[in-house]
């Protein structure tokens, strides 16, 4: 088991799990590994806004420095933008500090190699077994071998210049578009996105202090963009995350477009194109039941992964599948992107409205979304619980009762020492039943407390 590395970089509270010390070493073991094969290797290193993000990054780029890599500074940028430019830029690798989501206390250090990819599991592998050595025996350069850290700022506007290249119509001025950047690191590239692109906008979301990121803002709390659409009657509200890799909607009525709705929309219009490959869009198992039946009436197939978009990226390269997601809003392009990106989904989405001149509720009316409920159980063993054969009758009976028309999902937690036990059904009251129903049964026969 990896001690450091999660399913999405090295994760913790900063200055507590996550400390510049531990940062440090990140620098060192994390340059050495990327970057051992290069005579003159250069990282490009982003953050989000959080206060937390100038510790790490000194620290970081401090252990960078002492094995001899060149580091340009990005500043302030989206984790997809960190993506983006070191593949354009020929980097050896990047590096983004963010917690994405996460409140203010968490950050985060996450690792793209050379092709602007997230990285492999054998790398990340390697980074852990340099990490946990006693003895730091990395390579120290002295003199002019030590490495140089400058300035790119302008990195960021380099990125918007590529996602407007993604899109047909470059004139969105028949738009009024609410944003919402979650006080992240879309703040300042967003508006001045839609800007260039002549829509009319409104924001919220666009103060950072350092201490405000995703506080009662940004696509895990839409509610906000919701009120501001229907306040000035916009076309369309879009809320970002913290890094910006994630979207969720708004349409004009004021009703949340989740990444399912967004999925459905985008590959409906590329496949009236010819562009979604397969005919096939990659979903994890936590996609709506009813995004998969409005797909069947499209005649759009479907491939389900574990829960986290490294799991979806893994799936589409394997495949030559070119469209995927979450219901999160982390929805990925593969044509134009190595990871998932809030701003490039919002483009495209809001091109798709000009292009078929629908409104947004229009294009999402085919998705009905089946109530969903979810329920937490926490247990000694996470990892066998389907195998018991009392909860695996259960879950049986459910799904023949459901004849179909619902779906029972019983997994573990990525994170946590939690069983997770999800049902969809066409009403609340079946849906509640359904989980309790299954969820007694899991303590009955292996314990554990309900959450």
């Amino acid at each position: 088991m990896a001690k450091y590395f999660g399913t999405d970089g090295v994760r913790g509270i900063a200055n507590l799990g996550l400390t510049p010390e531990l940062a440090f070493k990140l620098g060192r073991a994390g340059g050495y590994a990327l970057t051992k094969t290069t005579e003159h290797p250069k990282v490009l290193v982003g953050r989000d806004t959080r206060i937390s993000g100038y510790m790490l990054e000194s620290a970081l780029i401090s252990g960078l420095l002492s094995i001899g890599v060149e580091v340009m500074r990005l500043g302030v940028v989206s984790t997809p933008g960190v993506a983006y430019l070191t593949k354009a830029m020929d980097a050896s690798a990047g590096i983004m500090i963010s917690a994405s989501h996460n409140p203010v206390e968490d950050n985060g250090i996450k690792f793209f190699g050379s092709d602007g990819f997230k990285l492999s599991d054998e790398v990340e592998a390697t980074i852990e077994t340099l990490l946990a050595k006693d003895k730091d025996d990395l390579p120290r350069p002295i003199g002019g071998d030590l490495g140089v850290s400058s300035d790119y700022f302008e990195g960021g506007q380099k990125y918007l210049q590529f996602l407007k290249q993604t899109i047909q119509e470059e004139d969105f001025s028949t738009f009024k578009i609410a944003l919402d950047c979650a006080h992240g690191s879309t703040s300042a590239l967003a508006p001045h996105l839609f800007a260039d692109l002549e829509a009319d906008i409104v924001t919220i979301g666009t103060s950072p202090n350092g201490k405000n990121i995703n506080a009662g803002v940004g696509s895990t709390h839409p509610e906000a963009l919701s009120a501001l659409v229907v306040e000035k009657a916009a076309d369309v509200g879009l809320a970002f995350d913290g890094d910006g890799d994630r979207l969720i909607a708004v349409d004009e009525l004021g009703n949340i477009i989740d990444g399912d709705k967004i999925m459905y929309i985008c590959a409906t219009y590329l496949k009236s194109k010819g562009r979604l490959t397969k005919d096939t869009l990659v979903t994890t198992v936590m996609s709506n039941l009813g995004l998969y039946k409005a797909l069947q009436t499209q005649q759009i197939e479907t491939k389900q992964t574990k829960v986290g978009d490294r799991y979806v990226m893994e799936e589409m390269r394997d495949g030559g599948y070119v469209l995927g997601g979450e219901q999160s809003g982390h929805i990925i392009f593969l044509e134009h992107s190595t990871t998932g990106d809030g701003m490039l989904t919002a483009l495209q989405l809001v091109n798709i409205m000009k292009v078929t001149g629908k409104k947004l509720s229009e294009l999402a009316a085919g998705v009905k979304t089946y109530p969903q409920k979810l329920v937490n159980i926490k247990v000694a063993d996470k990892f066998h619980v389907t195998e018991n054969p009392e909860v695996a009758a259960v879950i049986k009976d459910v799904e023949t009762d459901m004849a179909g028309d619902g779906r029972v999902l019983v997994r573990p937690s990525g994170t946590e020492s939690l069983i997770r036990v999800m049902a969809e059904a066409p009403t609340e009251e079946v849906c509640d039943a359904y989980v309790e129903r299954i969820a007694q049964k899991v303590v009955e026969a292996i314990g554990g407390e309900i959450q």
